[in-house]
């Protein structure tokens, strides 16, 4: 398998070749459309989030129209692989795994984890380091969104932990609420807003450090193609510099958080 840092690599090369687009005026892409703050829809059904907005400026540089198709989460490179849509603009990972199946662009996004659960419990999970405790996992019922880079992390890292897998974040945290599991692993920056900050407060807190190991996690979040289509590919890398470079990523991503939630060097790679 190739290092993370191969994969980030191999698709800086990619991203750096890109020439006149030679495809379909009309592209369709695939997100969840329940996934807050990244995409969502609003009270008045219009989409919205992160990646919405990183979709609209990909669509304007590269001039293609998007139509946005939602689709649930374990579904969605069956759905990308079976022609339902093309893209897929949904806070996806880069992973040498999901790389055997579909093809990405470079990162707009970072790819991060982190355990939530009851304030007040004392599980010593992670030592001074921030390395998880595997054996103090075991018995604990872990959430965890099924087919994602954290099912892969906890099944690799914690294989004594219980989890309880979920075709949705809010179904996951209704769980948690509930008492059904002791804790999730989530995006931290969709967890601080829209639960910690939120119904959460005071009463559930962030039970880890954030974890950030690309073996599991990948470079970042990228677009995701299927193979075949690397001007396609190229066109869409080239535009997330463009965006970087426009300070785009950032306006996006300040409209959310009180900071950026991608790399100032991803606008280098040419």
């Amino acid at each position: 398998m190739k290092s993370w840092k191969a994969t980030l690599a191999g698709l800086v090369v990619a991203a750096s070749l890109g020439a006149a687009p030679a495809f379909a005026e009309t592209l369709r892409v695939g997100m969840e459309c329940t996934y807050a703050p990244f995409n969502y829809r609003t009270p008045d059904g219009e989409l919205a989030g992160y990646d919405v907005d990183v979709a609209k400026g990909i669509s304007e540089i590269i001039g293609v129209d998007f139509e946005y198709v939602c689709q649930e989460w374990d579904g969605m490179i069956p759905a990308l692989l079976a022609n339902k849509f093309d893209l897929i603009i949904a806070s996806m990972s880069i992973t040498e795994k999901r790389m055997e199946q579909i093809d990405f662009s470079s990162p707009y996004r970072v790819s991060i984890g982190r355990l939530v659960g009851p304030v007040g419990k004392d599980w010593n999970l992670f030592d001074d380091n921030g390395e998880p405790i595997a054996e103090n996992f075991s018995g604990l019922r872990v959430g965890v969104e099924r087919a994602s880079t954290y099912f892969e992390w906890f099944s690799a890292k914690m294989p004594d932990a219980e989890l309880a897998l979920y075709d949705s974040n809010e179904a996951m945290y209704l769980d948690l609420k509930n008492g059904r599991v002791d804790m999730i692993m989530t995006n931290p920056m969709k967890a601080h807003l829209s639960f910690l900050s939120g119904d959460g407060a005071g009463k559930y807190e962030f039970v880890s450090p954030a974890v950030d190991e690309p073996e599991f996690f990948g470079p970042g979040v990228g677009v995701g193609l299927r193979k075949g289509n690397e001007e396609l590919r190229d066109n869409i890398s080239a535009a997330i510099r463009q965006l970087i470079r426009d300070g785009k990523l950032e306006e996006y991503a300040l409209k959310i958080f009180p900071f950026p939630i991608h790399s100032e060097a991803w606008a280098e790679i040419e």
